[in-house]
């Protein structure tokens, strides 16, 4: 009985070296809410890289949860899972409204412990929305969450401070843009393990390149401790304020939301569609993973888009390479000094490499969408629409300044936003009244021929 690539389990060396490519992708994605955060606190930088190893920790133990599974927990696909960035705003405001700064981390655990629980509660009644998810509907999400990730790669190649002198230079440029060349020349012209390696290869040879122009630090090395283990509740016991657990169950309902769409579009990469059950069982893995990151002193865990690109770029499907990429990360969190080495990698080498990941998610979006029926006129209007109601947190940040700081969190996400626009409007267009009758048109911007009078 052939298996399927989902399942395969593929050479030590092979998998461990995809494995830290996923790691790669979404290295910085996992310690900016936390630098973030304790930045906002004033933590020391002792609490701060702690902070920084426990929120790796954690995701290594949310993306097994998610890749391997246990009973009806885990959606059993190449998902990594980690740090949502859809809580800073939230935390940030839970610190800035903290008299004593000491207990903003255990107010901020005890909402993500309460938002997590009712999350895993949920789960089975959230994924049922699977059947207002049809072709039209998944392209254009899918199409959104690379869209929506580009601009982080285009922050990456400026570099990783906007406020400093260099932000934009030539050089932190050229070396996105060397990044991204050594990439693409690896896609076209080798074969095999080099060619399916060519993300890392390419992350490994512009921080290569990055040394002569100063913009390799080798400092995180030096100066990272060997062993370190997150002790459970380091910041304090968790405290329950009722404002900051409705800010983090409104964070939730979006991550759900996102990872929704997000297995969705992994389904039809990797050619294993994504069921109600499915949905169920990786939400399951999301809020469970949430729930249980406060005790080890880590934040809000949800699906990272970003790996879903690097999966469709080389086609390596196995969820054991995805897992082997947490166990890296449970080891990254036990051990900062390997932790460092990720961080190694200059921004401007990630935003290179993030434009060919982040780009391909785009691209699979497009092919959904060749799928969908884009002949018909309610389709394209459905498509059209949705495409700009999430573009728009991209192109105009400050669109929504005048909203209250909750509605915010929800409307500032393109992909919760273009997702909810493209639900809704497939509902009114293909399924009331005699939407779903609509008339094909061969171009969207071609009149509808008008009908006659009965």
């Amino acid at each position: 009985m052939s298996v399927h690539p989902v399942d395969e389990k593929l050479p030590a060396l092979k998998m461990a070296t995809t494995g830290l490519q996923h790691v790669a992708a979404m290295y910085a994605g996992v310690v900016a809410p936390p630098l973030i955060v304790g930045a906002a606190i004033g933590l020391s930088p002792a609490d701060l890289t702690f902070l920084t190893g426990a929120c790796l920790f954690t995701a290594g133990l949310a993306t097994f949860l998610q890749t391997l599974g246990i009973w009806r927990i885990g959606a059993r696909l190449p998902f990594v899972n980690g740090v949502t960035f859809a809580g800073v705003a939230p935390m940030t405001a839970v610190v800035a409204s903290t008299d004593d700064k000491s207990d903003a981390l255990p107010v901020v655990f005890g909402a993500v412990i309460v938002a997590g629980l009712l999350g895993f509660l949920a789960a089975p009644f959230f994924s049922k929305a699977i059947r207002f998810f049809p072709p039209v509907v998944t392209g254009t999400v899918i199409t959104l969450i690379g869209v929506s990730l580009l601009p982080v790669a285009f922050g990456w190649a400026q570099g990783p401070d906007p406020t400093a002198g260099d932000y934009g230079s030539t050089t932190n440029l050229g070396l996105a843009a060397a990044t991204l060349l050594i990439v693409l020349l690896l896609r076209r012209f080798t074969r095999g393990f080099v060619k399916q390696v060519a993300v890392l290869l390419g992350l490994v040879v512009g921080t290569v390149l990055a040394i002569p122009f100063g913009a390799t630090d080798f400092g995180p090395v030096t100066d990272a401790a060997v062993v370190g283990f997150p002790t459970p509740f380091h910041f304090g016991a968790p405290q329950f304020q009722v404002a900051a657990i409705v800010s983090m169950c409104v964070v939730m309902v979006v991550s759900m939301t996102e990872s929704t769409a997000d297995m969705l579009a992994l389904g039809e990469i990797v050619e294993r569609p994504a069921d109600e059950r499915t949905i169920a069982a990786g939400l399951r893995a999301d809020t469970l993973g949430s729930a249980l990151s406060p005790l080890f002193n880590g934040f809000m865990c949800s699906a990272f888009a970003q790996n879903i690109g690097l999966v469709a770029m080389t086609r390596i499907r196995s969820r054991y390479v995805v897992a082997t990429g947490g166990a890296f990360l449970v080891l990254m969190g036990l051990c900062p000094m390997a932790a460092s080495l990720i961080a190694v990698v200059p921004r401007p080498v990630l935003g290179g490499a993030g434009v060919v990941l982040f780009g391909s998610v785009a691209a699979s979006g497009i092919q959904t969408l060749v799928k969908a029926g884009l002949e018909k006129d309610n389709n394209v209007l459905v498509v059209a629409v949705s495409l700009a109601v999430g573009i728009i947190p991209i192109t105009a940040p400050e669109f929504y300044h005048a909203f209250p700081e909750t509605a915010r969190i929800v409307l500032d996400s393109g992909i919760s936003t273009g997702c909810v626009a493209a639900v809704a409007l497939n509902l009114v267009f293909n399924h009331l009244g005699r939407g779903r009758d609509a008339q094909e048109v061969t171009h969207p911007m071609e009149a509808v021929p008008a009908q006659p009078i009965s």
